[in-house]
């Protein structure tokens, strides 16, 4: 981890007390990562890619940093447009000033110090000249693998769809030069929006493609999704993700809603499907027992309100940055989902994450009703995402854990992200937690045994997920 040499960023950023600082440096700082949920690129991983400039490295595709460019006012041109690369990392550069208080600002210093050596404030004067820095680090050497290697990256989870050939893990997991290990998860939310008929039914034609399967009913649908289970296994697939609003219901999938999916897809989806959540719920559920058979970690995110701009979705896509928080019910449907699954003992290890922190204590104690002694912290409350993944969300959602669930059996944090420059979000994480601890220990709520609290601190960091997966 980086030595920190900003105003404001200190090597004790963060870290509030003296014992906070050796717990961070002596226990948390040495881990090496395992980053078990990400967004990045498995191509630019087997590719070792070279970036031209560092707008292409850490600008594209961060929708953080775009919501907050168009919040200052911004022309879209110097977010997603049209604008030079230099443009929009000057754009980036005057609006940085006005984050103050919001984690972009401290993951920006964080970022440009860890793998550039920026020891200044990055803003509208100084933009130039940190370009220009950053560039030339990049033209030195500055690889996806030297970043990757720089973080101390030792096990790297993409997410992938089903239909993707993995061939850039094939292509990783066969070049002995590199040293971090990248393996797919499968995500197979497309394979059960039916609600969306059009894009649905040409992603099934997609899916039969891929698997080989004629998808013709229901059968056909699950056969060919067990034929992607089992090449993504081959290929070293050990996670399923899975974002949705929220779970859906317990609902028998009847033989007249088989008959009317044969006749949805023989029609071409003429007349909506009248009933979507039994469908959602069968196709998932039978997912979810593939996954406990192939002994995986499956993964829920739940609580996004999805592309809320219709008109800028319309002009830039998914994933664009407009997405929010949800108040949808979560308990009833969670708890019907995972019963489901545990009634038949077919509950595969589980990672819960929500979005809405109101549902912290909801989700930290659903956790515990399905730890059934076979598997340390066999479902797991998931670190704070996505929005919550912040000083104060995390700081939230580590009490909460404390609370209701057991701190020292949770498996760390994860980057979430589509910047291979995300990882110093590890860092914001572990400091956090161990001034935390620290400021605990100094209280006399905690035993003041920097070993014993420290290896807690290590198991978080590394262990416990390592264990967890098994790896």
């Amino acid at each position: 981890m980086s030595t920190l040499n900003l105003p404001f960023l200190k090597e004790n950023f963060l870290l509030q007390n003296a014992t906070a600082e050796r717990l961070y440096f002596d226990f948390a700082a040495p881990q090496p990562i395992i980053d078990y949920h990400s967004h990045l690129s498995p191509f630019e991983v087997a590719s070792d890619r070279k970036y031209k400039n560092v707008t292409q490295l850490w600008l594209s595709g961060d929708h953080y940093k775009w919501r907050a460019m168009r919040s200052v006012g911004l022309n879209e041109k110097y977010i997603t447009g049209s604008a030079s690369d230099e443009e929009k990392f000057a754009a980036w550069a005057k609006t940085v000033p006005q984050t103050l208080r919001n984690p972009l600002f401290h993951w920006t210093a964080l970022e440009l110090k860890h793998s550039f050596g920026v020891s200044e404030y990055l803003n509208e004067a100084t933009a130039s000249s940190v370009y220009e820095q950053c560039n030339g680090i990049l033209q030195g050497g500055l690889t996806t693998r030297a970043i990757l290697e720089s973080y101390r990256v030792e096990y790297l989870c993409s997410t992938d769809d089903p239909c993707d050939d993995l061939s850039y893990h094939h292509q990783i997991s066969k070049d002995s030069s590199c040293a971090i290990a990248v393996t797919p998860s499968f995500r197979p939310d497309k394979s059960f929006a039916i609600t969306d008929s059009v894009n649905f039914l040409a992603y099934l034609q997609h899916l039969s493609q891929a698997s080989g399967v004629i998808i013709k009913d229901m059968d056909g649908l699950l056969e060919a999704l067990q034929q992607r289970v089992n090449y993504f296994a081959d290929a070293g697939c050990r996670m399923a993700d899975h974002g949705l609003s929220q779970l859906p219901l317990n609902r028998s999938f009847t033989s007249s809603l088989e008959s009317e999916f044969k006749t949805f897809l023989l029609t071409h989806g003429e007349k909506p499907f009248s009933d979507p959540e039994s469908f959602v719920f069968y196709v998932l559920s039978s997912l979810c027992k593939m996954y406990h058979a192939k002994g995986w970690i499956q993964q829920f995110h739940l609580g996004a309100i999805r592309n809320n701009n219709s008109r800028l979705k319309q002009q830039l896509g998914a994933d664009a940055g407009f997405d929010s928080i949800g108040d949808y019910p979560q308990a009833e449907r969670l708890s019907q989902f995972l019963n489901a699954l545990d009634s038949t003992d077919q509950l595969t290890k589980t990672i819960l994450y929500n979005l809405n922190p109101a549902d912290n204590a909801l989700f930290a104690s659903m956790c515990g009703n399905f730890n059934d002694g076979s598997i340390r912290a066999k479902v797991q409350y998931g670190p704070a995402w996505w929005f919550l993944d912040q000083k104060n969300g995390m700081e939230q959602h580590l009490n909460m854990l404390s609370d209701i669930s057991l701190l020292s059996t949770f498996i760390g944090m994860i980057t979430d992200s589509r910047s291979f420059l995300s990882f110093s979000r590890h860092e914001y994480f572990r400091r956090i937690l161990c001034n935390m601890l620290a400021k605990d220990m100094a209280d006399g709520i905690l035993p003041n045994d920097e070993q014993w609290i420290g290896k807690m601190v290590s198991d978080i960091c590394y262990k416990n997920a390592k264990d967890y997966l098994g790896l």
